[in-house]
Order: C-alpha cells, then structure tokens, then sequence
C-alpha cells in the first residue's frame, strides 16, 4: 500500500499561475521536488514557459521542445547533450576553451556562495574575451546564498555583479535566491530561476499519507522489530508504508544558525542517543515515535494504549521534506 502525495490540483495550478511569470525560469530538478520532474516540466509547458532548468544532464528530457538549461557547470569529461535546445552553464575558463564551438552558454559568475563560478576579476581575462565569439552566448548565471545576508544582501550584490559582467558583454542575468520583484533592482533582462517558491509555495494544496499495513497489540517490556528493542508500555505497534527507500527518517545535516536551532538539535541529539526517534508520521494529531528506525519500505511505531489504534487500511498523515522524499504515488485530487 502507497505513500501517497495528495495535491489539490486546483489549488495548486492557482498558485503556479498567479506566481509564474514570463521572467521565471522554472526548475525541475532532483526528485522534482516529490512531483517527479516530468510532471513539473508538462506544468511549465501548461504555463507557458520557454525555458525550464534541469539539475544535471541526466535530467535532460530526451527530445526537449523547450529550452533547458542545465544547472551543474560542464566539465570536459561529462557526456554532454547534443539537443540545440540545451543551455550548458561553463563556470571556469579553462572549460570555455574546451566546450565544443558554437554551444549554448551561460557563463557563471562566482558569488558569495563560492560554489560555482569565474571571479569578478577574471571577467576580462583573454580567455574568456576570446571564447565569446566561439560559444553562442546565453548569458551570465548568478547562483546566490539563503539565509545569513538575507534578500536585501542577495539584490546588491547581484547588482555589483551584474554591472561588472556587463560591462564585458552584454546579455540576460540569470538569477536565483533573490525575490521576483526585485528584479528590477538587479538590471534589465533578469530571469529568474524558481523551484521551491514555485511549486511547493502553497503548502496547504499538498498533503502526505501513508497507509497502515498492519496493527499488533504489544505489553509492556516485549521486544519488537530488527533489533529486539522492548516497548516502553502497553500499546500497540503500527507499521505503516514509507521507509528510507522513501526517504523517510533520512535527514541532511542541520544547518543550526540559530541559538533555538542549535537547542533543538542538541535535544535531538540526546533523543537519539537514548535510542528514541520522533517519527514524521502523525496519529490523533501528535507526531508518534520509532519503534526502531525505519525499514527499507515501511516503518514501525509504538502507540500507547491511551490512544486508539486506526484499522488496517487506513491512512494517517505524514510531515515529510519534498525535497527528499519519493512517494509510490503523486495523487492529483
């Protein structure tokens, strides 16, 4: 039985319409943000957009009718896609030299995430003056970091960086992580790249479920599961659909940029020490713990006896990241 992803598509495509403009570049990208990337790319078409963004040349639809732009910068040992419609981004100069003449380009420009990208003060150098008549020139990419600076940081320094890659070459600024109506404050001809402002900014149109697969009665200091761990009362054991092939209980390290957030970490981290993990999985409106940590495909948790056990059959809610989760099904309601 599935761990389903409900969306009301209603709702849903009235968010993507009244976010959606011709200066947005959606994203679909990694899982597709739990929709799956070819349903995200069949909702831009419906938009109208003429151009999506890819994470890698792996996601490349394989006869795209749009254009797509792929994220990952191209190194000379990537198979690289021969479709006229793909936009490769080249972050260093050594690559412009070697990237095939007459490719589609957007040449990134290092910010303050120093991720990707040429320094500012590489912009003039021979190389690059040079590779601009070799390579059919899309445009200059500036990927931006989130949170520390905020916005306001983000726009200024898209605008410095703008100016500067301007002056060499005019061309359209392709941005990400600055918000949609401070492009005008960046320059003229800003697209914007979106995905998670885009299709998960409603969160209320999206709701996760996973069915319930079985229900054994349990007493206290009985032991269950893999690791024979014992119950910490009379209750009952659920298991449910959605395991780590799902990515359930599967979490990126915390970012704790804040004094609460470094508090809850290390509360967490106390937690999991003593062997108890709160679970994503929701019953009579409190989120219910691990029995043990999850399986491959589903999971096990206790619920005590106070609390009535639903049926077999039945679907319970789930708080899950849509970034890394990947559903059996994607339900649109």
């Amino acid at each position: 039985m599935p761990l389903t992803l409900h969306v009301d598509s209603d709702r849903w495509r009235d968010h993507l319409r009244s976010t959606w403009n011709p200066d947005i570049v959606p994203v679909a990208k990694g899982n597709g943000y739990g929709f799956g990337n070819h349903r995200l790319i069949a909702e831009s078409r419906a938009l109208g957009a003429r151009t999506v963004a890819v994470g890698t040349y792996f996601e490349v639809p394989p006869d795209p009718r749009e254009d797509v732009v792929v994220l990952t910068p191209w190194r000379p040992f990537l198979e690289m896609s021969q479709s006229k419609n793909v936009i490769h981004t080249v972050s260093r100069l050594a690559d412009l030299v070697s990237i095939p003449a007459g490719s589609r380009v957007l040449i990134e420009v290092q910010t303050s995430m120093r991720r990707h990208g040429i320094g500012a003060r590489e912009l003039r150098h021979t190389m690059l003056l040079n590779a601009l008549d070799r390579i059919r020139f899309e445009g200059w990419s500036l990927h931006f970091p989130m949170g520390a600076g905020g916005t306001s940081a983000n726009v200024r320094e898209a605008a410095q960086l703008a100016k500067q890659a301007i002056d060499v070459r005019r061309g359209p600024l392709w941005v990400s992580h600055v918000p949609a109506q401070k492009l005008g404050d960046i320059g003229e001809n800003v697209k914007l790249r979106m995905g998670t402002a885009l299709w998960l900014g409603d969160r209320g149109a999206l709701t996760v479920r996973a069915t319930v697969l079985d229900v054994h009665s349990v007493r206290r200091g009985e032991r269950v599961g893999y690791r024979q761990r014992r119950v910490s009362g009379d209750g009952h054991i659920l298991v449910v659909s959605g395991g780590t092939a799902h990515g359930v209980g599967l979490e990126a390290p915390t970012a704790a940029a804040t004094v609460r957030q470094r508090a809850i970490a290390m509360a967490k981290g106390s937690l999991d020490a003593a062997g108890m993990a709160l679970s994503p999985f929701t019953i009579d409106g409190k989120q219910r713990w691990f029995a043990e940590p999850p399986h491959m495909q589903a999971s096990m948790l206790f619920l005590p006896s106070s609390v009535a056990p639903p049926a077999v059959g039945d679907t319970i809610g789930v708080d899950v990241r849509f970034t890394t989760t990947s559903f059996d099904r994607v339900s649109m309601d």
